[in-house]
């Protein structure tokens, strides 16, 4: 049985919500690695209450280092990589009893179904999401990106599509965006993206909003295509403006240094 021979791993911060059905559908896996970082709800007690879970806690580090130094925990090679507020889906579960697993070069990539508020979006960017999921951590790792985080394939690592999806609650209520936002915006500064002026991150929140809700179809998707598309743009125009600022600040440091040392 394939299912003995992969474990699940989960980083978890203030999850309580969706932790509950994340690790409920991951219960005919012999093992979930729940790494928990920092969080200040239940999402500790919800994880120890899981006969499968075995739970860590630590600092975050940003995704894609955090994500595999949960991976260090697991006691077997093959991961299931899932997010907190993701679901896999029985047929997946079946699906993966199924694979035989003998290639460790092999990356399997997943079907995310993404939901906002109850619905199924299938426009906006978030209808045809295919993200590599299934791994062997001898071959493959997450890039130490501290957001947007991705699996680096190996040069000669082969692809295969699996059927099943997993479902994402991407955000049960429109506040949830706004602290994704900072929380994202917040790791992209610290990771030294670049800034830009206000007029030209005006520019780029324009082509954000237009992107999502025009060229991804997302008025299709009604009023939370909208609401997805403002976010996008939202979120562009503060990454952009918070490097801006961080830039302008270092830099009148440094002027207000330099007058110091040539006045003494």
């Amino acid at each position: 049985m394939s299912l003995q021979s992969i474990s699940a791993v989960i980083i978890a911060h203030n999850s309580e919500e969706t932790l509950i059905e994340c690790l409920t559908s991951l219960l005919r896996l012999p093992e979930v690695v729940v790494y928990e970082n920092g969080s200040t709800d239940r999402t500790a007690e919800i994880a120890a209450g899981f006969a499968n879970v075995r739970l860590e806690q630590g600092a975050f580090i940003g995704f894609g280092p955090t994500k595999n130094k949960a991976a260090d925990f697991a006691s077997n090679d093959w991961v299931l990589s899932l997010d907190s507020d993701e679901m896999a889906s029985a047929e997946l579960i079946d699906e993966l009893d199924a694979l035989a697993l003998g290639d460790s070069k092999m990356l399997y990539e997943l079907l995310r179904q993404n939901y906002f508020m109850g619905r199924h979006i299938k426009h906006s960017g978030w209808g045809y999401d295919w993200l590599p999921r299934l791994y062997n951590r001898q071959a493959h790792s997450y890039n130490q990106a501290m957001v947007h985080e991705n699996i680096i394939p190996l040069p000669d690592a082969r692809m295969q599509r699996l059927q099943s999806p997993i479902r994402h609650m991407a955000a049960e209520r429109i506040g949830q965006f706004l602290v994704k936002m900072e929380r994202y915006t917040e790791l992209r500064m610290e990771e030294g993206a670049k800034g830009y002026g206000p007029f030209i991150s005006l520019l780029k929140a324009k082509w954000a909003f237009d992107r999502s809700y025009i060229l991804r179809l997302g008025f299709l998707d009604g009023w939370r295509g909208l609401v997805i598309a403002w976010s996008d743009a939202s979120a562009v125009f503060y990454r952009c403006m918070k490097c801006y600022i961080r830039d302008q600040q270092a830099a009148e440091v440094r002027r207000n240094s330099s007058s110091r040392n040539n006045g003494t």
